[in-house]
């Protein structure tokens, strides 16, 4: 499994722009990509993917920016990945399509586990957990 760009920097933007508008402020673009290094015209692109999917919302003008449509613990980060179009899969065989081989294949339901617990623990970290080092390596 390895992480898109589009994935690590949609995380490590919507990350920034939670720990940023902690006023409630819409936050800007520029200011994001110049913290994160990400190119700007990029940035803008994903934060549309999120806006359209209903995780920000917009305000124009010289104050304007972005801001969050919910509080940061009730955006996970499945919901993240999703709405920019990057799903967690491991290999064509666990997509909605589904596996020709599956039947004999003697790792699908290696995978299949696997891909399981990694959405599970998606679903449950939330954006707020990312951002503010929530997340314990050793399980409870």
């Amino acid at each position: 499994m390895k992480l898109s760009t589009i994935a690590r920097y949609g995380l490590r933007a919507m990350s920034d722009l939670c720990l940023s508008s902690q006023n409630s402020n819409p936050v800007s673009v520029s200011d994001i990509a110049s913290r994160q290094n990400i190119p700007v015209n990029y940035l803008e692109q994903l934060f549309s993917k999120l806006r359209r999917n209903g995780l920000l919302e917009s305000v124009r003008g010289a104050q304007g920016g972005y801001f969050l449509t919910r509080p940061a613990d009730k955006i996970s980060i499945s919901e993240i990945l999703n709405a920019l179009g990057e799903p967690v899969i491991f290999g064509n065989c666990q997509t909605d399509k589904g596996c020709e081989n599956s039947a004999t294949c003697p790792t699908f339901k290696l995978w299949r586990k696997v891909k399981g617990s990694v959405d599970e623990i998606l679903d449950k970290t939330s954006l707020d957990d990312i951002a503010h080092g929530k997340i314990s390596l050793i399980e409870d």
